[in-house]
């Protein structure tokens, strides 16, 4: 469902967590604690706020975001926007080799640096994530926690682009 700005705007503290609580994968705090700062002027404006949140945020919390991504290409059970996200990407289609792939870099990821991969798949083709994968897994943790959440930021831009009216 979308909603207007100032639908949005003007809805309770429960109905506005409830109607954004996907926006951010399983952490609907995001969106309860952006609440306190309606008015939004539009869409970049609401989804500053959500990133200011976020960033705000204990390292913990931040790392409880982080874990609250599914891996990818996996067939765990997993929010519907990342259900649709990693089909646009074809990740839900994967040859019996590529999802041997995937797994196998799901785990030295996870391995190395405690939390899943995470890419905005809409930037994405199967091979450039498999590209980004391997080169990601040269970094350092702090530095892929970094991209953990700019990734994690993308994903919340586009997500809120769906859920929301354009105001031309």
């Amino acid at each position: 469902m979308q909603y207007s700005l100032v639908e949005l705007n003007q809805m309770s503290q429960e109905a506005f967590t409830e109607a954004l609580a996907a926006i951010f994968e399983d952490t609907p705090a995001v969106a309860r604690r952006t609440w306190d700062d309606r008015p939004f002027a539009n869409i970049p404006d609401l989804y500053a706020k959500m990133v200011t949140v976020v960033n705000s945020t204990t390292q913990e919390e931040k790392l409880a975001l982080i874990q609250a991504h599914p891996d990818l290409g996996s067939k765990a059970k997993m929010a519907e926007a990342s259900v649709d996200e990693q089909a646009g990407a074809g990740l839900d289609r994967l040859s019996v080799e590529e999802f041997d792939r995937f797994q196998f870099l799901n785990r030295e990821y996870r391995k190395k640096f405690g939390f899943p991969f995470i890419v905005a798949v809409k930037n994405h083709t199967q091979a450039s994530i498999l590209e980004a994968f391997e080169h990601r897994l040269d970094n350092s943790p702090e530095t892929e926690m970094q991209q953990a959440l700019t990734e994690i930021y993308q994903i919340a831009r586009f997500r809120l682009e769906s859920a929301i009216e354009r105001e031309d």
